[in-house]
């Protein structure tokens, strides 16, 4: 439900709009998303964003370093691998986030359980559809059925396995889709991902450590009663996706209708049933805030930050103007990713990139002073330390970072 009207500066429906200024939107988004680097743990850091963006592994690390001073990569690691705090799993928009243990539920029955249901139809389709090396039996639920059952007997034999160990035990695994033209993309592809993806969309399986270094791309597998030993905590479907927008809202507001519908990957049925369970105010310029979220607060004296690409705060929002620079075409590719940013006080004012040799070079796209240029600086000096030399490169580069990592 929401009550109408902008919000004054003492929490009451008003006319300056103070709560939905882009100042104070800044000012909220440095001390909730921690940019000013005052982050305790991996938790607190993924807790204070609602979830971690992982399609790039790399990410994870390093938007927790960006919010916490004191944390170093083993400390990233420790927390997702042997403490077990965070889990690694695909939910909004079919994307990979690190999630908060105790979040999970919310995000698996409110995202990953409808994206599971779409994997699983491709899946069906395409092995209905596409020749199939061997053939399969005209039940192919019931087949894939059985194969998910092996790799459910597999994984918790093994306890922790590649897809590759998880194939070699369960070898339906290996079933391949075939070729059905001569195109170069259009090759043999067995089923091994597909069906562990789905598995793990579904939450009968969990990502495990990857295999290589942190920023690997490749992970192992685990069976769910790793993490919760009865498997993930059950919640009603509804109930999940007004909980995940309210705490979207928690972290992110004020807001637009739109930017839930993006953030969240929901039509816009759906994510009107959701806000309309949630008392929420209209600040102004179509954002909403939740009604118990309307009071100032104080704008930062100054916070400069290296947020990586993917970085969960620059993919908050569908619309992002209140945040950029006037000319912000060579942060984001064309697909909308963005890359590698320089934060000061609550805005973009610039990129970053690591080049081969892991020295961090920075480059600002707007001037806010001495003092600004001195802090990026810093930051900059002080992540290239905590890398050790470590040359990152995004899984989806924009034209500035592709500059900036070739020197």
């Amino acid at each position: 439900m929401v009550t109408e009207g902008p919000v004054s500066s003492d929490g009451q429906v008003g006319s300056d709009g103070l709560v939905g200024s882009v100042a104070q939107r800044r000012a909220r988004l440095v001390r909730r998303h921690l940019l000013d680097g005052s982050g305790r743990s991996t938790a607190e850091v993924a807790r204070a964003v609602l979830a971690l963006h992982a399609t790039d592994p790399a990410t994870v690390y390093l938007s927790t370093l960006a919010r916490a001073r004191t944390l170093t990569l083993e400390d990233v690691a420790t927390a997702m691998y042997d403490e077990r705090s965070l889990v690694r799993l695909l939910a909004m928009r079919r994307t990979l986030f690190v999630v908060p243990r105790e979040t999970v539920p919310v995000v698996h029955h409110a995202a990953s359980l409808d994206v599971a249901a779409t994997l699983r139809r491709t899946l069906l389709k395409q092995l209905r559809t596409l020749p199939t090396d061997p053939e399969l039996p005209e039940d192919l639920e019931g087949w894939l059925a059985e194969v998910e059952a092996g790799v459910e007997r597999a994984a918790a034999e093994l306890g922790s396995a590649s897809g590759t160990q998880l194939s070699a035990a369960e070898p339906l695994l290996r079933t391949a889709l075939l070729p059905t033209t001569d195109k170069a993309y259009d090759v043999r592809r067995a089923i091994t991902s597909p069906v562990l993806t789905l598995m793990g969309a579904e939450g009968r399986i969990v990502r495990g450590r990857p295999l290589g270094t942190w920023a690997s791309r490749q992970h192992t597998w685990e069976p769910v009663t790793a993490v919760w030993p009865d498997g993930i905590p059950s919640l009603d479907r509804d109930e999940a996706k007004v909980r995940l927008v309210e705490g979207y809202l928690e972290r992110f507001g004020p807001v637009t209708e739109t930017d839930v519908a993006w953030w969240t990957g929901w039509p816009l049925g759906a994510t009107r049933k959701a806000i309309n369970q949630l008392e929420t105010v209209d600040v102004g310029d179509g954002l909403m805030a939740l009604g118990h979220d309307v009071d100032p607060v104080d704008v930062p004296a100054e916070a400069a930050a290296l947020l990586p690409a993917l970085d969960p705060t620059p993919m908050g929002w569908k619309q992002r103007d209140w945040f950029l620079p006037e000319d912000w075409s060579s942060l984001y590719d064309r697909m909308g990713n963005v890359g590698p940013t320089v934060w000061w006080c609550g805005e973009v004012v610039g990129a970053w990139a690591t080049q081969k040799d892991g020295r961090v070079v920075t480059r600002l796209l707007t001037d806010r002073g001495a003092a600004a240029a001195k802090a990026v600086d810093e930051a900059a000096e002080q992540l290239q330390e905590r890398l050790g030399g470590a040359a990152i490169s995004p899984s989806f580069p924009t034209p500035l970072s592709r500059e900036l990592s070739a020197g």
